[in-house]
């Protein structure tokens, strides 16, 4: 069985419109002429793709699984269109990177920076979780996990355990004892069904009874209760935060050995050699490089 791109990109368009009469308004086809490409490319696979209800289509189990395979074609046309129209111009195109808030905030957040500067035409979308992504389902482009894949389908391109240190306002640290140690610390850390989320089992290890300060499921939010001053909190040690310093500071504090950070980047390989996917691949090489060379104490 070959499926044509023509028929797949039918097959995209009424994924996207939700119904035959929409796709084929989009296509500029009659909706007799789409249904029956429809229906014959299911005849060739042999299962049917999509479930018609009143109120529109919903894709079936091998619908589903066709579907990220489709995307991908269609992102390789596209790439392909834009060399044959403008063979000189620059690389441009929306890239997704999912990863947990600590690493879209202070990893991804600056690197937009650099990617702006280097290829302004190349749009970075950050999808900030703690769930995980389904790059198989092209939920995303580019993963920044916290282990490496053994699914066979994506290829894990670099990995660095990433330094991290417990951080407050200068204002805040002025109030510790000269001697402080972990107990003396106002913490701040997960709240809700992400309580047992790094740092705080950690912290809880290293104080008896520990309950922090200030809680959120939001880690926007707990960094900004950090830089309110209202107290310390287990950041990463980035490029911008070490090199950069702004009103946080490190704290003189032996973090256990368990309290670690380690990332790897993932991407299915199906995208990986698509040349706006690629651009952002080297760069964040170049990222995981520099967080290498960061002292870890």
């Amino acid at each position: 069985m070959q499926l044509q791109w023509d028929d797949l990109r039918m097959f995209l368009a009424v994924c996207d419109a939700g119904s035959m009469s929409g796709a084929a308004r989009h296509l500029k086809v009659s909706q007799p002429t789409l249904s029956r490409r429809i229906a014959e490319m299911e005849v060739e696979i042999g299962e049917p793709l999509f479930v018609r209800e009143n109120q529109g289509i919903s894709l079936t189990k091998r619908g589903r699984e066709l579907l990220p395979a489709a995307q991908g074609m269609a992102q390789w046309a596209t790439e392909a269109t834009r060399s044959l129209d403008a063979k000189n111009s620059p690389v441009s195109g929306r890239v997704r990177v999912t990863a947990a808030p600590a690493f879209a905030r202070d990893i991804l957040a600056p690197f937009a920076e650099t990617l702006k500067k280097k290829h302004p035409h190349i749009v970075l979308e950050v999808l900030a979780s703690v769930e995980v992504f389904d790059l198989s389902r092209a939920e995303a482009d580019i993963a920044l996990r916290k282990s490496s894949s053994d699914n066979p389908d994506l290829s894990t391109l670099d990995e660095v355990l990433v330094p991290v240190g417990a951080y407050a306002t200068r204002d805040y640290v002025r109030t510790l004892p000269a001697n402080y140690d972990f107990r003396d610390v106002s913490w701040i850390a997960w709240a809700g069904k992400h309580e047992a989320l790094s740092p705080g089992p950690e912290l809880a290890a290293k104080i008896p009874n520990f309950r922090p300060t200030f809680t959120s499921d939001d880690y926007t939010v707990q960094a900004a209760a950090c830089e309110a001053g209202v107290g310390a909190m287990i950041l990463l040690k980035t490029r911008h935060r070490v090199t950069q310093p702004g009103q946080l500071v490190e704290l003189k504090l032996k973090l256990p050995p368990t309290l670690r950070a380690p990332l790897a980047l993932v991407c299915h390989k199906r995208i990986a050699d698509l040349p706006k996917v690629r651009i952002v691949l080297d760069l964040l090489r170049q990222e995981f490089a520099a967080l290498r060379k960061i002292p870890r104490s």
